[in-house]
């Protein structure tokens, strides 16, 4: 009876010990990675009609198309500002990705030009360099004149004026360093996978990104007023390959901020894929990505909400801030997590070989056994 009871008491004793256990990163492996997708135009507003074609029809189905494909990974949750041939206005476009707290938002278009030029662009948020970003941006933007109450709701913005679109100034450049690189995914697979000509990474003031407050790029598939290119565009075999180009950048982009790598990125590595990232190799260092921006701040801990360990590297016209260090993978996932509970939600883990930034995937390959 005694060996009974004892049995009984290191039971309860058992059960209590786990469920006082905390466990902070059961939501995180559990939340799913949301993306939204955004079709342009739609409704009355038809967009550019391009020797015929109708750009609201093109950036549906490629948009349904993206969808579908990343609705196969369990992690990944999609939302579309619209599936069907409906009006939304830009700001409900934002509004929606907003509630959602996405980690994506993806803005398809086709472009169009009075010349036959071709070729595929993305863009991020930003002021235009040139005259020609700025005409991109006013034709998607005029949308707004479709809209009833637009005056309110853009706070007397005027896509015709250059001046007025200057005035969407970076809020949001906690993102913008995201935004340029999975431009820079999607602008490599349409030029390197596709052979589509290259209209690279550019900014400009489109204000559907600027309602966003996560990473948000503006897709310009290509021209429709180009003969050739506006005929791939209405295909199904240009609709299904741009579609796998975007949906594979998306994928690769969610790797490199999330560390969950997919089983495809281990290939040869180990024929199991049983793998042990706790491994330290002495010339690849983990760093938190925190900031992105055009301003060189003092690394003081004021300006980074508490932080210490802060350092600095410039690329190109960016200034990127990065929050502690450390060899081992486990340790830096601590960093991340204290780095999100001060107020750096967008955080994500980047790392260093000998002192270069390389690819996460590469990184975790080399250190996996």
């Amino acid at each position: 009876m005694k060996t009974i009871n004892l049995l009984r008491f290191v039971f309860i004793i058992i059960v209590l010990t786990f469920l006082s256990f905390d466990v902070p990163n059961a939501k995180d492996q559990n939340e799913k990675f949301i993306i939204v997708l955004d079709a342009g135009h739609g409704g009355k507003d038809p967009g550019n009609l391009g020797n015929g074609y109708r750009e609201k029809d093109i950036a549906l189905k490629i948009a349904l198309e993206v969808g579908k494909e990343l609705e196969k990974n369990p992690d990944i949750e999609v939302a579309y500002t619209r599936k069907t041939d409906v009006f939304v206005d830009l700001f409900v476009r934002g509004k929606i990705a907003n509630k959602m707290k996405a980690d994506l938002f993806v803005s398809i278009h086709c472009d169009s030009h009075h010349t036959q030029a071709y070729g595929a662009g993305t863009f991020v948020l930003g002021t235009h360099r040139n005259e020609t970003n700025f005409e991109v941006a006013k034709k998607e933007n005029s949308v707004i004149f479709l809209e009833s109450d637009y005056e309110k709701n853009y706070d007397g913005f005027d896509p015709n004026s250059p001046k007025s679109v200057l005035g969407l100034t970076l809020a949001q450049e906690e993102y913008l360093d995201q935004s340029i690189e999975l431009a820079s995914l999607i602008q490599n697979n349409f030029a390197n996978k596709l052979k589509r000509k290259n209209r690279n990474v550019k900014q400009a003031g489109f204000i559907v990104l600027h309602q966003t407050v996560m990473p948000s790029v503006l897709i310009e598939l290509g021209f429709l007023t180009n003969k050739k290119e506006g005929a791939y565009l209405n295909s199904s075999k240009g609709q299904r390959q741009m579609s796998i180009a975007i949906k594979d950048a998306i994928l690769e982009y969610k790797s490199s901020v999330t560390g969950n790598l997919s089983d495809d990125v281990f290939v040869n590595i180990d024929e199991s894929n049983s793998l042990n990232i706790k491994s330290e190799r002495p010339d690849i260092i983990y760093k938190i990505q925190i900031a992105a921006s055009s301003k060189a701040l003092d690394l003081k801990p004021y300006n980074f909400k508490g932080l210490n360990n802060i350092s600095r590297l410039k690329e190109g016209s960016l200034y990127k801030y990065f929050y502690g260090e450390s060899s081992s993978y486990e340790e830096t996932k601590i960093l991340e997590k204290n780095a999100k509970n001060q107020g750096y939600s967008s955080s994500f883990i980047v790392a260093f070989k000998n002192g270069n930034k390389i690819a996460l995937a590469e990184a975790l390959k080399t250190t996996a056994n």
